[in-house]
């Protein structure tokens, strides 16, 4: 097996087995400490009501991509569990204009990650990332030999 096919399959079942092990309280508490520190100032105080929106996996093009399109009168703190894409496309849509958005991490891999975003929404990411053979926009996140982008809709 030559080297590319070796860092394919241990890429991938690497990133199996890490997204097989349940998140627990103390590394959400963290999440979201993380973002509201980097938002500085916030509107929920010491109110941290939020939903989670699902981890997103796609390999070779297969899976599922993570949308939160629910509209909000109020802000509304939204915890976005990891998202995984290897050697394929994956989109993230974060659609509502209240909505703070707390990205726990994303993993790109041979691929292009596409994260679509109201205007209005606040975007922040809970962890450092780091950019191998590719180009990130200013999320952080881990991209190898890919993309990772923000498409901002919405916008009037």
């Amino acid at each position: 097996m030559d080297k590319a096919k070796r860092l394919i399959t241990f890429t991938i079942f690497g990133m199996a087995i890490l997204f097989s092990v349940p998140t627990f309280a103390t590394e959400v508490d963290d999440s979201i400490s993380s973002c509201l520190k980097a938002w500085g100032k916030h509107p929920f105080g010491n109110n941290l009501e939020y939903k989670t929106l699902a981890t997103s996996v796609k390999v070779f093009g297969i899976g599922q991509n993570s949308t939160d399109s629910e509209l909000t009168n109020s802000p509304s703190l939204v915890l976005v569990n990891p998202g995984v894409n290897v050697m394929g496309g994956t989109t993230i849509e974060l659609l509502n204009p209240n909505g703070w958005y707390c990205l726990m991490s994303n993993t790109n891999v041979m691929g292009g990650l596409t994260i679509r975003a109201h205007c209005k929404a606040h975007l922040a990411s809970a962890t450092e990332g780091v950019t191998v053979l590719g180009a990130s926009s200013d999320i952080k996140s881990v991209t190898v030999m890919g993309s990772t982008q923000i498409e901002l809709v919405g916008c009037k």
